[in-house]
């Protein structure tokens, strides 16, 4: 497939992001942002958003009780006596 080079201005702090996550993936920038383009062209990006907010919502209840579980002291860890 040809290539054809696109030229681009964002802010350093953004820049600096692109170029850590590509390497993170092992990509070039280059392929890093087609990758991205693509995901969201394809409405990929929407859809796993999308679930991820179906699931939040279906299981909520689940993550509410967790979290209040693990803030409520916990008597067997408490301090002991010698």
């Amino acid at each position: 497939m040809a290539k054809t080079q696109l030229g681009a201005r964002v802010d350093e702090d953004v820049a600096e992001l692109a170029r850590k996550r590509a390497a993170d993936l092992g990509l070039s920038v280059g392929d890093y942002l087609a990758r991205l383009v693509q995901d969201d062209a394809s409405g990929l990006r929407a859809r796993a958003v999308d679930a991820a907010a179906r699931f939040l919502a279906e299981h909520q209840a689940i993550f509410d009780e967790a979290e209040v579980d693990g803030h409520r002291p916990d008597s067997s860890r408490g301090a002991r006596a010698a």
